[in-house]
């Protein structure tokens, strides 16, 4: 009997979801023709992504398998999953699938087409009890386009005298074509009228579900296996309209997966074929270093030469929907350059100077970088981190002193790197967020970052002849370098007698307030906790990021204060789990899972991060510490989920198998990181070389060996310093030009000094108060000869003892 084909029932379905972070796989063709990226987890194919690497469009692929008796059983969920790559460095993948029941088990290999945008899998199925025949096995695809579950639209269809299942979604469309021909197929709504339930609930497609519009739809198509065709090639196709990802598919599925594998084994070859030897064998067998730099290759855009998104991956997928967008799909000026790190470490200079090109490219008018952006350069979160600021200049003086930035290339990013330093020096060395997104103030590792990167900056004008604009950069530089302490680092504390140490730096002080002494006098915001457990005194939160001072060249590894920070870190931060040690972020971070394993949504508890393991062992190296630095790249390694991929967190407590949560494994967070496998490379490179590998040496020189102190202190409305030690110069900066109007009696004399501008946009004037007596105040005002007219507002800067920072 005819069935009249029929909109499925339960529009729109249940809210989309995403799906697991924890990837076991992700892998691209490396071919401009295929714009296409996947992710694998739980045996199964994940996120698709197409056109972009931050357009998502798939939520899953997988199968589901019916027998006698009612029999059910979905691969994803029943089966003992295992994932190997191809070779050594290629992401092309062979997943095996063994039922927990014994009862089948299914072989895959994953490649995408490099001459098209078509994912394949061949896809085997092998009875292990009873007859192949006795079994019907089923594909499920749950379109998500451009990164939206809801508002798909799926259909079963003919398309040149073959059938294909069909979805289309914001402008994007996707085919999926098999080699055997599709048995009955289903288009419906998820949680109401979808393969899943309908194959759940009676062993059986409703011929009727042919169309799911507008909703949160799946497909499913069950694959012609039979006695003698136990294999069967899919090719998942996407495209414009759903006609050209027909065709698509239907191309690559008459080439046959073994000519696509073969050219994508040989793009990937070539590319580890340049690459330094940094090889290291793990126990598992899996070659860590050729699947770190896998990583890297496989987040790199095709459109935007040099763009590489932060993780393939949904931090708790399975509890985001469409709301959720952005996050690590996006570009990150800091870990894009860390990326770039990778690469250099690993020998692409190549690809790390085209990724400088394209931080050029969306460097703003004013010299900074977006928080994050799209990976067309389209900004996103509005807030400015100093750090991401500054790290471009590191990237380019890294490349520089390398041999693949010369002088006649330099040139060519002169300009980003005189108008990056210019917002650097005229906006820091506050941040308005730290590294981790979240507060504002004197952050050590932001200090750092700052200070690295105006000194490389000073050396790449230098190169190009614009010697005064470089002093004004070293003399910036010096001057914030000499109150790192002051702002920083803090004596006498509950933390500090429980570790016993004297004094640590802090994980960031807030911006200067009127009322208070000092920065660290201040409380800080802790992010990501319930509303009446935010607020903490600055004093009381440590972070490993104060080791930034030693990685870029600001401090040795044996100054004293670093010694007791280490000792703080350990003391408040240090986790041991069955690898080995990791560390927390900070005091009291709750970007993590809530302390049941239920997902972080908003506020939840930190959990160990094994990029600060890297982190860690390149200073222990700094400290010439090689074996410790060595035992933590074992327990960096050990870190790393099914196929090798690091993950953002671990977990640290006792084993919940429910929550897929056991100690010392990848957590709900990102993975893989790519900032993890970029800080693994680099790792590998400053082993073999026996020094950190990206440590700037213009700090060293300065600070470390030259013991640099500045002759001044700074004054500027960003950052009204109420004191300055005795025996320093007082420099005024402004925005505009400006008379001083100054007294050090109390205005029983006056003296007025007029700014001038330099090269940066910034009108600066030192006053001589270097001469004065500590107890002195010096007071002083404006006026603005442009607006003719005065601040009315008095200031005041108190000259200390010459011992104060």
């Amino acid at each position: 009997m005819a069935v009249t084909p029929t909109v499925a029932k339960g529009a729109p379905g249940i809210p989309a979801r995403w799906t697991s972070s924890a990837k076991s796989g992700v892998g691209t063709a490396l071919s401009a023709r295929s714009p296409l990226w996947f992710t694998t987890s739980h045996g199964i194919l994940n996120e698709i992504y197409y056109p972009r690497l931050d357009s998502a469009c798939t939520r899953d692929l997988g199968l589901i398998v019916t027998g006698p008796d009612g029999y059910f059983s979905e691969e994803k969920r029943d089966a003992a999953h295992a994932v190997e790559p191809f070779e050594d460095g290629v992401p092309g993948y062979r997943l095996t699938n063994t039922a927990s029941d014994g009862a089948y088990k299914i072989e895959k290999r994953l490649v995408t087409d490099s001459k098209r945008p078509v994912l394949l899998q061949e896809t085997s199925f092998t009875a292990i009890k009873g007859q192949a025949a006795d079994y019907r096995v089923y594909a499920l695809l749950a379109p998500h386009l451009v990164n939206a579950g809801m508002g798909n639209t799926a259909w079963i269809a003919e398309h040149k005298g073959e059938r294909l299942l069909f979805a289309t979604g914001r402008g994007v469309s996707l085919a999926l074509a098999s080699s055997l021909p599709w048995g009955a197929c289903s288009a419906g709504y998820v949680g109401f009228s979808d393969g899943w339930r309908q194959l759940h609930d009676s062993c059986a497609l409703d011929p009727s579900c042919h169309t799911a519009e507008d909703g949160n739809v799946a497909l499913t198509g069950e694959i012609g296996f039979s006695a003698g065709k136990t294999v069967a090639l899919l090719a998942l196709g996407f495209g414009a309209s759903p006609e050209e990802a027909a065709d698509l598919a239907l191309a690559s599925l008459k080439q046959g997966f073994e000519p696509a594998a073969k050219t994508y084994v040989d793009n990937w070859r070539t590319f580890q074929a340049r690459l330094e030897k940094l090889d290291r064998r793990a126990a598992s067998g899996l070659n860590t270093y050729r699947a770190s730099t896998a990583v890297l290759a496989t987040h790199l855009s095709v459109a935007r030469p040099g763009a590489a998104v932060a993780s393939l991956s949904i931090p708790w997928g399975f509890n985001k929907g469409d709301d959720d967008l952005g996050g690590y799909h996006l570009v990150w000026p800091r870990d894009l350059v860390e990326t770039a790190g990778g690469f250099l470490a690993a020998g692409d200079g190549r690809q790390a100077l085209q990724i400088l090109a394209y931080l050029r490219s969306i460097q703003q008018p004013d010299g900074h970088w977006p928080q994050n952006v799209w990976s067309d350069g389209t900004a996103y979160w509005p807030g400015i981190q100093m750090d991401e600021c500054a790290f471009p200049l590191l990237l380019a003086d890294a490349l520089r002193r390398a041999g693949h930035l010369p002088k006649s290339k330099l040139a060519d990013f002169l300009a980003m790197i005189e108008n990056a330093a210019a917002y650097v020096v005229r906006n820091g060395p506050v941040t308005g967020e730290d590294r981790w997104e979240e507060d504002a103030g004197y952050s050590p590792f932001t200090l750092a970052v700052e200070i690295a990167g105006l000194l490389a900056a000073a050396d790449m004008l230098d190169a190009c002849g614009k010697n005064e604009p470089a002093n004004y950069l070293r003399e910036t530089a010096d001057c914030w370098n000499d109150q790192i302490e002051r702002w920083t680092f803090v004596t006498g504390t509950e933390a500090g007698a429980k570790a016993g140490v004297e004094g640590y730096y802090v994980r960031i002080a807030p911006p200067d307030d009127g009322g208070a002494a000092s920065p660290k006098d201040g409380f800080v915001p802790i992010k990501n906790r319930p509303p009446a457990d935010t607020d903490e005194p600055a004093e009381a939160i440590i972070s490993p990021d104060a080791l930034a001072l030693v990685r870029f060249g600001l401090r040795a590894a044996d100054d004293p204060r670093i010694l007791n920070t280490v000792k703080a870190i350990d003391a408040e931060l240090r986790c041991d789990l069955p690898q080995g040690p990791l560390w927390y972020r900070y005091t009291g971070d709750g970007y993590g899972e809530h302390e049941d394993g239920s997902p972080f949504d908003g506020t939840g508890q930190g959990r160990p991060w094994p990029l600060l393991a890297g982190e860690r062992a390149h200073y222990e190296l700094a400290a010439g510490r090689k074996d410790k630095a060595a035992q933590l790249l074992e327990t960096f390694e050990r870190s790393a989920g099914v196929g090798g991929l690091l993950p953002e967190q671990v977990w640290d407590r006792p084993d919940m198998p429910d929550r897929e949560l056991w100690l010392g494994k990848p957590s709900g967070s990102a993975m893989p990181l790519v900032w993890a496998h970029a800080e693994h490379i680099k790792l590998l490179r400053s082993l073999r070389d026996g020094a950190v590998f990206d440590l700037p040496p213009q700090g060293v020189e300065r600070y470390i060996k030259g013991k640099t102190v500045s002759p001044l202190r700074t004054w500027r409305f960003n950052n009204k310093i109420r004191a300055i030690p005795a025996g320093k110069l007082l420099r005024v900066e402004l925005s505009a030009p400006g008379v001083v109007h100054w007294s050090s009696d109390k205005w029983l004399t006056v003296q007025d000094s007029r700014t001038v501008e330099n090269a940066f946009g910034i009108h600066l004037v030192d006053l001589p108060v270097n001469r004065l007596q500590p107890g002195t105040t010096i007071v002083f005002t404006f006026f603005w000869p442009e607006a003719m007219r005065w601040e009315n507002v008095d200031f005041t800067v108190a000259i200390d003892q010459p011992n104060g920072q």
